[in-house]
């Protein structure tokens, strides 16, 4: 008859075996993108217990204004199958023009909500556009919506109350604007929240938990007597609580800098962990030298990707910073999947567009 002792060592074994196994499942690699991407907005819909994740638009790999896209990739994790579907629409074409960078997005329930996002021609100009889209996975269909009051791209997208989307600062056409733009799924109508309270910015990150936020760096524009404006990283975290009564009143706050220097276009979200009890805001990657959609730095040199993970806690306003086995940047947003904190492409070293998927 097996002894007590005997009894806990295999209820122990049996504990740490099904526990690895349970983390050799969850960092399985997902398979490739279809085709390297970059720049792209990102999204993550749960439906009827079924995981897929979306990429819509970006940049291919050979990183030229003719390598901007419309695409729409969607990846079905019970299958371990990626799919290339209807590419994301445009109601009205800029000088021919269907793809778009720095479209930004997220997920409400069943939905994806794509936004804005910005056309490159042949000359370099670069153009803002308003369109908004509800997009719809098993039915491989785009909805649009009411436009955006004021078009931006290279802004943040985050979901609140499983209703409302604050679209915060970014670029428009000519400039950075300081706007919180928030959109009502339930009414598709929009109305502007309280402004963000610091130097407006675009390439910018943040996150939300339950009611708070906070929004990280990006770049600002300088205007200098006698000679042309230029750009310059901004290093500033802000945090936002909304009033729970009145969804547009935002109370804004500093938050001291994890580092004292900026990241562009870093991958960010917001994260509950109940097991820990523990609420952060998560920022992974990024670079320090803010650059153009090729990456090449506004100052003409090559940028390089950070490896940098940035923790906030959101109850207790501590900051951690670790490090990841990769450096990646360029990206619009970070997903969740099964515990496992994800990008889909972005750069990585050399500037060089990516097909994987990184596990955090």
């Amino acid at each position: 008859m097996p002894t007590r002792l005997t009894l806990l060592l295999f209820a122990l074994c049996f504990y740490l075996s099904t526990t690895t196994l349970k983390v050799f499942a969850n960092t399985n690699p997902l398979s490739e993108l279809p085709h390297a991407v970059s720049n792209n907005a990102v999204a993550h819909v749960m439906i009827k217990n079924q995981n897929y994740l979306i990429s819509f638009s970006g940049l291919a790999s050979g990183k030229g204004y003719q390598d901007v896209h419309n695409r729409t990739y969607v990846y079905d994790v019970a299958e371990n199958k990626w799919s290339e579907k209807t590419a994301v629409p445009i109601k009205k074409p800029i000088n021919g023009l269907t793809g778009r960078l720095a479209s930004v997005a997220t997920a409400i329930k069943e939905v994806a909500y794509v936004f804005g996002g910005y056309t490159v021609a042949k000359n370099h100009s670069e153009v803002s556009v308003p369109d908004v889209y509800a997009y719809d996975v098993l039915q491989d269909k785009f909805q649009a919506l009411t436009p955006m009051p004021v078009p931006v791209d290279d802004s943040i997208a985050l979901a609140y109350k499983s209703r409302y989307i604050y679209l915060i600062s970014g670029w428009h056409n000519d400039g950075n604007v300081n706007l919180v733009q928030l959109y009502d799924t339930h009414t598709d109508q929009w109305q502007q929240a309280s402004p963000f309270p610091g130097k407006a910015v675009f390439g910018h990150a943040g996150g939300i938990v339950d009611n708070k936020m906070l929004i990280c760096d990006g770049v600002r524009v300088d205007v200098h007597l006698n000679q042309r404006r230029s750009y310059a990283a901004e290093a500033a975290c802000y945090r936002g609580v909304i009033n729970t009564t009145m969804p547009s009143k935002i109370s804004w706050f500093k938050v001291k800098h994890p580092t004292g220097e900026s990241r562009y276009r870093m991958a960010a979200k917001g994260l509950k962990n109940a097991v820990l009890n523990t609420k952060e805001i998560v920022f992974i990657g990024g670079s320090n030298n803010p650059y153009n959609y090729n990456g090449i730095g506004y100052n003409g040199e090559p940028s390089l990707p950070s490896n940098e993970i940035w923790r906030y806690n959101s109850d207790t306003n501590i900051w951690k910073i670790t490090q990841s086995k990769t450096a990646t940047m360029d990206h619009r947003g970070l997903l969740e999947l099964d515990g496992n904190l994800i990008t889909l492409g972005g750069m990585g070293e050399n500037q060089q567009v990516l097909k994987r998927i990184n596990h955090y």
